[in-house]
């Protein structure tokens, strides 16, 4: 028994495989594009889906699509919607720059799908995947409207949940050790005191600011290309097409979606998209800053800083018996690190809008939602299984801060800075503490240094022996 059956597209016949729903046009992809072995993900699959589902439904009600292929057509759209037709759309992500390969794999899935459901056999074209499942339709329009789709839903159900929780924790861990005093550090070296609690307030702000960029980019996705089809006139669409489609997928999917203001930037330009792409490598970059200042802060046990203890989650060394790492912490900063990269290649994407279209969209695609679904998960894994077990050792902190050097900053409002800066230069070089170095050279009584060495009024606004 053949494995394969013939099917013809407008450069001539092409064998397909025997069983799968996609016909010529894939097959041709298929051979064409074997580079990476990486196809498109299923948040792209599904905005896919939907659109097709919605395409149909209004080019039905628009009188333009009888409602029995229309009804067939929309049940195996709701089938890839909800994944069960995966497996028939293999086309890699390096392929045709307008995603016109991926588009009509989903038209011609959708098509013999659509054609099953009635009873016909596989490329009878019954229903047709242009005429019919792409009517009102171009690749240059439908695969963007997808990009935005997918990255909304998971930037909405994923990142921006992950990122509050993350949030959520940091808030707690900011009020419990609120309560402890320990050295802040600039350039590496002791700096003044601080409340560990501060430290974790900061790192609260940070994802409260990434967190709010990220809803802010949120509103450029959510305006669609849908409408414009080849380059952007809207030929061969009815007027009212793109308008009713999108509501359908507005009331769906929850968001606050809307018609592209201009079709012509929306499908030649790529800034909604490259603007996301930022906000996600900000985003990278605030979470690079808490994992590695919290892996720092627990560096040790006994040898480094250990001002935080991280919860052991796994045996750190193949070598050494007992050693544990702070592999969340490192799982996260790779993550930022990937991001920070697919940005990039996102930002040379965003370059290549030639005239009225953008040439770069599946590679876009692709690092978009990849950039989403790492920071997704790594910020959840981290909060976790690292932020939530966190401890402080406070004898460890209050330790620190006697012995920096930086204790005498609230020695310089009395006694000056430079002879402050003597008392640090001596406590260095004796190896003793600033309290000690400045209690034997008697310029302040021991009355005025305990009162001016307390670490915790060092950590809020006001002037050492003056006023606060």
């Amino acid at each position: 028994m053949s494995k394969f059956r013939i099917e013809q597209d407008s450069m001539g016949e092409m064998k397909v495989a025997v069983d799968a729903l996609y016909g010529a046009q894939t097959a041709r992809a298929l051979e064409n594009f074997q580079v990476s072995g990486i196809p498109f993900p299923r948040p792209f699959l599904r905005a896919l889906g939907l659109i097709k589902e919605h395409a149909a439904r209004v080019n039905r009600e628009l009188g333009l699509l009888d409602e029995r292929r229309a009804l067939v057509i929309m049940d195996a759209a709701e089938e890839l919607v909800t994944g069960e037709l995966d497996r028939h759309f293999p086309l890699d992500i390096f392929q045709t720059g307008s995603g016109t390969s991926t588009n009509m794999n989903a038209n011609e899935v959708l098509a013999n799908r659509a054609g099953q459901l009635l009873n016909e056999p596989l490329g009878s074209h019954s229903v047709h995947p242009n005429d019919h499942v792409n009517l009102g339709q171009s690749s240059n329009d439908v695969i963007p409207t997808a990009m935005h789709l997918a990255a909304l839903n998971e930037i909405n159900n994923l990142l921006l949940p992950a990122l509050r929780e993350m949030q959520k924790v940091l808030g707690e861990k900011a009020r419990a050790f609120d309560p402890i005093v320990t050295i802040a550090r600039t350039h590496l070296q002791d700096a003044t005191p601080i409340r560990l609690g501060q430290i974790f307030g900061g790192y609260f702000r940070q994802v409260a600011i990434v967190a709010g960029e990220l809803e802010r980019c949120m509103d450029g996705l959510c305006e669609l290309p849908l409408g414009g089809t080849a380059v952007g006139t809207g030929l061969n669409t009815h007027p009212e097409f793109a308008q009713r489609v999108i509501a359908g997928l507005a009331e769906v999917t929850g968001l606050p979606l809307r018609e592209a203001k201009d079709h012509f930037a929306a499908q030649a330009g790529k800034e909604q998209v490259v603007a996301a792409s930022g906000a996600l490598k900000t985003t990278a970059t605030a979470l690079f800053k808490i994992a590695n200042d919290i892996r720092l802060l627990g560096s040790g046990p006994r040898c480094g800083l250990g001002e935080l203890r991280l919860p052991a989650v796994q045996p750190g060394s193949s070598i050494m018996p007992g050693k544990v790492n702070p592999v969340m912490a490192e799982s996260l900063m790779q993550v930022c690190a990937q991001v920070v990269g697919n940005d990039a290649a996102i930002s040379l994407g965003g370059l290549a809008g030639n005239f009225e279209l953008n040439v770069m969209m599946p590679m876009m695609t692709h690092n978009l939602l990849q950039s989403i679904s790492l920071l997704a998960n790594g910020v959840t894994g981290f909060t976790g299984r690292c932020l939530r077990g966190l401890d402080a050792d406070r004898e460890r902190c209050e330790a620190l801060i006697e012995e920096s050097l930086a204790m005498c900053t609230a020695l310089a409002p009395v006694v000056g800075y430079d002879q402050a800066a003597a008392i640090a230069k001596q406590a260095y070089q004796s190896g003793r503490t600033v309290r000690e170095v400045a209690r034997d050279s008697g310029v302040l009584t021991e009355q005025e240094l305990s009162r001016l060495l307390d670490p915790r009024p060092m950590t809020e606004p006001g002037i050492p022996g003056r006023t606060r």
